[in-house]
């Protein structure tokens, strides 16, 4: 399967550059790029992206806006957001709208190419490692009201479905969650599905952050 991938970044080296390094992959198509969030609507339109890599600090309309109004969308691409800091409050920000996750710019090129894959595929590219430094360092404020909330909504849950979510704040796979606990990986995506449709949510990476909030 072809991965089609938009590419914004204010800087037209960085865009050449994440250009060269995925042009010879194979599975990769690079449908557009912009140099500003008010570009992406009208693109994604156009080109039906699964993926796009997005900066966060732009001129005109920054990415994180971006991506807000890309996710609130009916069928949005993925969004991978682009930063040059482990821990910042705008990464985070990014992940509360709905983003797959984020990749650091010196991300080796490698990395870069499965990052992708991965997202495209539906996983999100937080390593439990990344995930806790990010969480743990970062705040955007009210953290009470968040365990307030986060504790409400994970309570619509079946405790199946429950100890499904708290597997996937853990950072395990689909196959790790089954083999926990003894439910076959079809299962485990029903009941991450149902999750995601209770609590109103985009992704994995929002499952993960709720149950951050709620202490579990």
């Amino acid at each position: 399967m072809t991965i089609k991938l938009l590419i914004v970044d204010d800087d037209a080296l960085v865009r050449a550059g994440l250009s060269m390094i995925l042009a010879g992959t194979g599975d990769i198509e690079i449908v557009a790029e912009a140099g500003d969030g008010a570009e992406v609507p009208p693109l994604v339109a156009e080109h039906r992206p699964d993926v796009v890599l997005m900066d966060i600090r732009m001129p005109g309309v920054d990415g994180l806006t971006a991506t807000e109004l890309l996710r609130a969308a009916q069928s949005p691409p993925e969004v991978v957001v682009l930063t040059t800091f482990h821990a910042d409050a705008q990464v985070l920000r990014a992940l509360r709208a709905g983003a797959a996750g984020f990749l650091l710019k010196d991300i080796p090129p490698g990395e870069l190419v499965e990052a992708i894959r991965k997202v495209a595929a539906g996983e999100p590219i937080l390593s439990p490692v990344v995930t806790r430094q990010l969480i743990t360092h970062v705040s955007d404020g009210g953290p009470e009201r968040r365990a307030d909330r986060a504790r409400t909504l994970l309570g619509r849950l079946s405790e199946r479905e429950r100890e499904v979510a708290v597997a996937v704040g853990q950072g395990k796979s689909n196959a790790e969650i089954g083999r926990e606990l003894f439910m076959s990986v079809a299962t485990v995506k029903a009941h991450v599905s149902r999750v995601l449709t209770k609590l109103e949510l985009n992704n994995r990476v929002q499952i993960a952050l709720l149950v951050y909030d709620a202490s579990l």
